[in-house]
């Protein structure tokens, strides 16, 4: 595979606006029949937006925070399923430039600049929460590893080149495998099948004594022993999604009002977009998009600060500063997701449209980790000057 290699920031957003607007046609065919997404990622992949964060050093682009959200936040708008599939490609990127030996981030940087995608096989169903992980990394003799576990919600493992799988090692501690698709014993099963996000193929990663050579093991676990940002580069993305799908909602919704929408007969007026009530909701809701990609970028501002000079003080900023807008973000997606229907009427329930395409993915997307519980960490943030806790999810 090859693929462009981006040169800056401004590059990466331009690439990234247009992909969107051609991923955009065929997004709401695409959910409605779960076509999945392969030649559109092929694309993807190829326009070398997948190696925006390496470090210029190993000849990528090392693009900003803010950049790496804005690229989300517009593709996006056009597919959310589309846009959330790389999303823990470019968290296991991050753990190798936290984490990788010199050697190993040689070899996996120019792995992706040659447009290889990452997946994940994180976590677990039926565990008792989710930071209890079980997969297990065994030693052999020869210094290698066995895998064995078994991985839900597997986001990008049907489609990647490498399946970053996170397993306790004979310590205890947490461990990343970066195991090659065709691995034997690894098997990925397309068993998704949830309201929203229908064609991410997040599915089921089985493990049954896959084989990991010592230098595709990476100690994850080492991360959260000081100053990270490893949750907040990952919880921006998802914010950046959530942000998104509002983006996008809110643009459909208008669209529909104008040239679809009848107005209600005491309106007085020849077309709904005419109507006073109607223009007072989408003010409402424009606020509320417009809000969230406010916060987005202030957050991805406080990544990018943090990153220059890394603190705990710089780190919790940079977390609270996302957990806002994560929790403003995804309020907004699930509100003007539904509020589609509330300005558009009764036409834009019918299944044919596929118009609740929004509001199921804002829906599927927001449960990926509670907004109440970052909620919490801002309260205290703010009251005590409780910094927040070292995890992936924050």
């Amino acid at each position: 595979m090859t693929a462009h290699v981006i040169a800056d920031d401004a590059e990466a957003v331009a690439v990234a606006s247009a992909l969107a607007d051609d991923f955009r046609a065929g997004a709401s065919a695409r959910d409605a029949e779960r076509r999945l997404p392969r030649e559109e990622l092929d694309r993807l992949s190829a326009s070398g937006l997948l190696a925006v964060t390496v470090p210029t050093e190993h000849g990528g682009a090392d693009v900003r925070a803010e950049t790496l959200a804005e690229i989300f936040r517009l593709l996006a708008s056009a597919d959310a399923s589309l846009a959330q599939i790389p999303q823990s490609h470019f968290a296991y990127v991050n753990v190798i430039r936290r984490q990788g030996s010199e050697e190993q981030q040689k070899f996996f940087y120019a792995e992706l600049l040659a447009g290889r995608r990452f997946g994940n096989a994180q976590s677990e169903a039926g565990t008792k929460h989710v930071q209890d992980i079980r997969t297990r990394l065994e030693p052999r003799p020869d210094g290698s590893y066995v895998l064995n576990g078994l991985k839900h919600y597997s986001t990008g493992a049907l489609f990647a080149d490498w399946i970053p799988v996170l397993a306790r090692a004979e310590d205890d501690n947490l461990h990343v495998a970066y195991v090659p698709s065709d691995a034997p014993g690894l098997t990925v099963i397309d068993d998704w099948d949830g309201l929203g996000q229908r064609t991410t193929a997040s599915g089921t990663v089985r493990l049954a004594g896959v084989p990991v050579p010592a230098d595709r093991v990476l100690p994850h676990h080492l991360t959260f022993r000081g100053p990270q940002l490893h949750g907040a580069i990952a919880q921006l993305l998802h914010a950046a999604i959530d942000a998104g799908i509002a983006t996008g909602a809110l643009a459909e919704a208008a669209e529909f009002v104008r040239t679809k929408s009848r107005p209600w007969f005491e309106s007085g007026v020849d077309t709904a977009a005419e109507d006073p009530l109607l223009i007072q909701r989408f003010g409402e809701l424009a606020l509320q998009v417009r809000a969230s990609a406010a916060l987005l970028r202030e957050a991805a501002r406080a990544v990018d600060v943090a990153q220059a000079h890394l603190t705990d003080d710089s780190a919790a900023e940079a977390s609270i500063a996302v957990a806002a807008a994560k929790v403003h973000a995804a309020q907004t997606a699930v509100e003007v997701g539904s509020a589609l229907f509330e300005v558009s009427g009764t036409r834009a329930a019918l299944v044919s449209l596929n118009l609740h395409r929004h509001w199921r993915d804002a829906r599927t997307h927001t449960l990926h980790d509670p907004a109440r519980w970052k909620v919490q960490h801002i309260g205290r943030y703010v009251l005590n000057g409780t910094r927040p806790p070292r995890h992936g999810l924050l």
